[in-house]
């Protein structure tokens, strides 16, 4: 059955400054991208689809897409401003200060998708058992429609030592449905405990509460949804040119009108993500240590 894997590498690292999604990591040199990869058609993903800028077309077709090309279809879509824009008034669409947000950069891949897909960030690494999880999901059969999944981390697992991070805080049932999910703010370690400040508002938070990191799988029905949505979107928040589209905010909406369901997919895979400058040493030490187990080659 075939399963792409959708990688959003369109945005800027504005606090890590620069780059990331081509920042080398690896004992080869590999970046945090090239380990998804890896782990996406060791998992059996026969398509990629990435999500980027025109203005780093070069730079991406050199070091990535030149690499993959004859190990796995891959689809190159850019993330304009203008993409899927419908009747969103023209200046409304020129008044953009930054990309429209993750919701939108899997909107502009509906052209190029008709199978089940999982969509990640390019700067995350996920780990092995994330993809392998995902890709048993996406592969079923007599998968629902009106069932998409999520992989969920424990909140302790995904933090920064050099800054608050934000993520996308889930509460789950029993049987691992997904319940509702918000954007928690300014999250980070205080005194023992890890707190945010969502709205100002200062709460404590569970260490093992879980949370996405953006790593989710959908039937492509979402499309049509998300092209729709996404007009309505621009529409409403044409007063605030740097407001974004975010996939949590579609999947609550899509659960609450339209009776979607969300599985949480655990792992204990080790999240590694770099938020800022400071965090590169760490990946990089975190990285060696894995390949020092056998868990990836040291150069591929």
């Amino acid at each position: 059955m075939d399963i792409t894997l959708v990688i959003l590498a369109a945005g800027m690292g504005s606090r890590y400054g620069g780059l990331k999604q081509l920042d080398k990591v690896g004992p080869s040199g590999q970046t945090i991208m090239d380990y998804s990869i890896y782990d996406a058609i060791d998992a059996g993903f026969n398509k990629i689809v990435f999500i980027i800028r025109k203005d780093f077309q070069e730079a991406f077709d050199e070091m990535i897409i030149s690499k993959y090309k004859d190990k796995v279809n891959c689809i190159t879509v850019f993330q304009e401003f203008d993409a899927f824009a419908g009747d969103i008034p023209k200046k409304i669409v020129e008044r953009r200060e930054k990309p429209w947000g993750t919701g939108h950069a899997i909107l502009v891949a509906k052209d190029v998708i008709d199978e089940p897909f999982a969509a990640i960030n390019a700067d995350d690494f996920y780990g092995k058992d994330a993809f392998d999880q995902m890709a048993s999901f996406l592969k079923k059969s007599d998968q629902d429609p009106n069932t998409y999944s999520m992989v969920g981390y424990p909140l302790v697992n995904t933090l920064s030592e050099h800054g608050s991070v934000n993520r996308g805080i889930c509460k789950v049932d029993k049987d691992r449905n997904l319940i509702s999910i918000f954007e928690g703010l300014k999250i980070a370690r205080e005194n023992g405990t890890v707190n945010h400040f969502t709205n100002d508002v200062k709460e404590e938070l569970d260490l093992r509460v879980p949370v996405s990191m953006n790593f989710w799988g959908f039937h492509p029905s979402i499309l049509d949804f998300l092209e729709k949505d996404f007009v309505r979107f621009g529409k409403e928040t044409a007063d605030d040119p740097r407001s974004e589209y975010f996939i949590p905010f579609v999947v609550n909406a899509m659960m609450k009108d339209h009776g979607i369901k969300v599985k949480v997919l655990p792992t204990e895979s080790k999240w590694i993500g770099v938020t800022y400058k400071e965090d590169k040493e760490f990946v990089q030490k975190d990285i060696a240590e894995l390949t020092k187990e056998g868990a990836y080659p040291a150069s591929f």
